[in-house]
């Protein structure tokens, strides 16, 4: 299970993020980013949180290290913000936390190199956990020590969001396009050799385990949360066994522009191209013609 700690300071809001994180000091002598059960996305962004964080971790993929926090909304009295006290006490009991990386700064590709190994990996667990929030707009990726790391995976596996349609929506391709790493020739099939193998049924398993039971109760349509962390698991093993043959980078073409801004796309090296003759499932790069099938 995942460390818990209880908040002690309050330290200030973080106003990047929708959900409106803020910083807070633990009795760990920890410093965490934390995101509240009461903000407007509701519990199930905390639950993807974890599992995918954790899941990310397991595979070898830098995220920082993932804390309960105990909250009591007293300590929150002095913030002078009515929309964080109102976010405060609404979020009385059991919050996520994220390790605060001091001194880390947001991704710039077009300041940062990532090589076709590192970026297919990403590509490649974005894919798995549906992952619609790494784009070129809002990359989630931070900068610390040299090294890239992954935040902010609440905006995953939307299937959990609609149960009974789970199975035919974790079925779907992923289009990996305006990725905001997709201009520096990730290697999805050196990626899904390397990872794939390693998303069992039982690493899947352990990661659902650290969510908590109070997250999980009162599911529509589950009477027990070990059978809602069973559901989480069905689709994330499914979808790692073939979602490299089912992802999409397909070049702009006349047609099909790149959604990415010109100053992005204008100053980055082109993609890196496919051997001739490699097989489809293996190289998943598509062409602009054949995404446009």
């Amino acid at each position: 299970m995942l460390q818990e700690v209880v908040a002690t300071r309050y330290v200030t809001p973080l106003r990047e993020g929708g959900s409106l994180p803020g910083i807070v000091e633990a009795d760990d002598l920890g410093t965490y980013v934390m995101k509240f059960t009461g903000a407007g996305q509701g519990r199930k962004t905390l639950v993807a949180e974890i599992i995918c964080g954790e899941l990310g971790r397991r595979l070898g993929l830098r995220v920082p290290e993932l804390v309960t926090i105990e909250l009591d909304p007293v300590i929150g009295l002095a913030e002078p913000d009515q929309e964080v006290q109102e976010l405060l006490k609404a979020s009385g009991g059991l919050n996520l936390g994220m390790d605060y990386l001091p001194g880390s700064f947001g991704f710039d590709p077009l300041a940062y190199e990532v090589g076709a190994a590192e970026a297919g990996r990403i590509v490649w667990f974005d894919a798995l956990i549906n992952n619609v929030d790494r784009s070129w707009r809002n990359p989630n990726l931070l900068v610390w020590h040299g090294d890239l790391w992954l935040i902010d995976h609440g905006a995953t596996m939307i299937w959990h969001h609609n149960w009974p349609g789970a199975q035919a929506s974790a079925a779907k391709p992923y289009n990996a396009s305006d990725h905001v790493l997709a201009p520096f020739g990730p290697d999805i099939a050196a990626a899904a050799a390397e990872l794939a193998p390693l998303v069992t049924e039982e690493l899947l398993t352990e990661v659902a385990a650290d969510v908590p039971d109070v997250w999980l109760a009162d599911e529509p349509g589950f009477d027990s949360a070990d059978e809602v962390r069973r559901a989480y698991v069905a689709p994330l093993l499914a979808r790692a066994a073939t979602i490299h043959e089912r992802i999409t980078l397909d070049a702009p073409t006349a047609t099909r522009p790149s959604q990415a801004p010109g100053w992005l796309t204008d100053r980055l090296p082109p993609r890196r191209k496919q051997a001739a003759g490699d097989d489809r499932a293996a190289a998943v790069a598509r062409t602009g013609e054949e995404g446009g099938r």
